[in-house]
């Protein structure tokens, strides 16, 4: 292929600003922006038409001129055709490929930077938004003119626009998660924001048995407030979500917070020892550079003797997903169990030897069946200790696989869960009180495999 004479090609049928010319060459060369590109194609043509007329081509010399004059907007052909008293013609007024809005990179650039303001970030990814019939129009005119060297529209907007944008903010360019994705639609003169969600993990540990982990609705008004909660719109007034999250929420200036934890506790239960994981992912963050102490002394302190929250950090979405693949964590219960005959060493000793090192089989129990799949799970248990209280009350430490319902396992469930204490003793068990003293993920430096 001959560059300039498929370039010349290109003008003769169509106007064509810099950009868009040179754009159909961009796999030739490197180190050079398309404006450039084409810009030197147009002035290579234009030497050529001069040649022409040097050499007594002077018909042909003075179509190229003019070709280029009107449809490659060619400042230099126009002066030459004046100078050879050749009034050259009227250029279109738009690019006929990006409809002149390649000139409008500089603005567009500035109305981003105004729409960033106010928004604190590291990194970010710049986006283009272009109509169907552009990139449709785009692929027919390489199509037509057999062109195989092209960039696309969208890749060069998108390179000009990053580049702009990393020159002015001078933050860096992330491709797999940026904190924000600036959307330019320059057809339309639109920018729009995609912010991406800020991630905030640590420990919690409760301490009381009146709090429940997340933010419950009343099921009979769904967070409008009646009689029944009193008008909050809540089931329980406190928990451990809205301790934690509203300071992280309002700290960045989000839209709205979610809270992720590895497993639950039941309201009745105390999350002890180092406290359980958990994350709290803020949608549409205005500020990211938080000092976590200070929103780790915000959340303790609102929450005096009911919630502590330590070691918080900067945690990412695949925090969440390791989170929620906590079923697989080493998790350790202590429970004081109730029993409706007398307790003997003998049994005690029997539900030591018995369950450990067992898989458990539990049905979904029945008190959580409203809102859980009816399924079976198994789950191992890794070391059971009993010791009596009283006649009828033994304090029972389990250390199991995570995901395995302890209060069924005294119970059995009506027969749901197999084996079970009281299943195994005959001597009818129920959970009077259970705290959960340590949550072992598979990536924390204590976890280790004992049985």
């Amino acid at each position: 292929m001959d560059v300039f004479q498929k370039a010349f090609e290109l003008l003769s049928k169509y106007p064509l600003c810099d950009h868009c010319l040179g754009r159909q060459f961009a796999a030739l060369g490197y180190s050079m922006e398309n404006n450039l590109r084409g810009h030197s194609l147009k002035v290579v043509l234009t030497m050529q038409a001069n040649h022409d007329l040097l050499n007594e081509q002077y018909t042909e010399g003075l179509s190229k001129l003019e070709v280029l004059s009107v449809n490659g907007f060619s400042r230099t052909a126009k002066e030459t055709l004046k100078h050879l008293k050749h009034e050259p013609g009227v250029s279109p007024e738009k690019c006929f490929l990006c409809d002149g809005v390649f000139g409008k990179v500089e603005e567009l650039t500035k109305k981003a930077l105004s729409v960033l303001d106010g928004y604190e970030f590291s990194t970010y990814l710049v986006g283009v938004e272009l109509p169907v019939f552009v990139e449709e129009r785009e692929d027919e005119f390489k199509a037509v003119f057999g062109i195989s060297t092209a960039e696309s529209m969208r890749h060069e907007f998108g390179r000009l626009f990053g580049k702009a944008l990393g020159v002015c903010t001078g933050k860096d360019v992330e491709y797999l998660t940026p904190d924000i994705v600036v959307m330019f639609n320059p057809f339309l003169d639109k920018i729009k924001l995609q912010v991406n969600p800020l991630f905030v993990g640590g420990r919690y540990r409760k301490l009381v048995r009146t709090v429940s982990q997340s933010k419950w609705f009343c099921s009979s008004c769904r967070g409008r407030g009646c009689e029944r909660c009193g008008g909050s719109g809540k089931l329980y007034p406190e928990s451990v979500e809205e301790f934690s999250s509203v300071p992280v929420l309002e700290a960045c200036e989000g839209v709205d917070s979610f809270f992720h934890a590895s497993g639950r506790e039941d309201i009745d239960a105390r999350m002890l020892g180092s406290g359980r994981p958990f994350i709290v992912e803020v949608s549409k963050p205005k500020k990211r550079f938080l000092d976590l102490r200070v929103i780790e002394s915000a959340i303790n302190s609102g929450a005096v003797g009911k919630v502590e929250v330590s070691g918080l950090y900067f945690a990412t979405k695949d925090g969440v997903r390791r989170l929620k693949r906590g079923e697989g964590a080493v998790k350790e219960y202590r429970l004081l169990a109730e029993f409706e005959c007398d307790l003997s060493d003998v049994a005690l000793r029997l539900i030591e030897e018995t369950l450990v090192g067992i898989i458990v089989k539990q049905r979904t129990p029945l008190r959580v069946l409203h809102r859980r799949a009816d399924l079976v799970r198994e789950r191992y248990i890794y070391k059971v200790t009993a010791k009596m209280v009283s006649l009828r009350m033994a304090l029972i430490e389990i250390r199991c696989q995570g995901g395995l319902y302890v209060k069924e396992l005294v119970s059995g469930d009506e027969g749901r869960t197999v084996p079970s204490v009281s299943g195994l003793l005959g001597n009818r068990a129920k959970t009077l009180k259970l705290d959960v003293l340590n949550v072992i993920l598979d990536n924390d430096n204590n976890n280790n495999s004992e049985s």
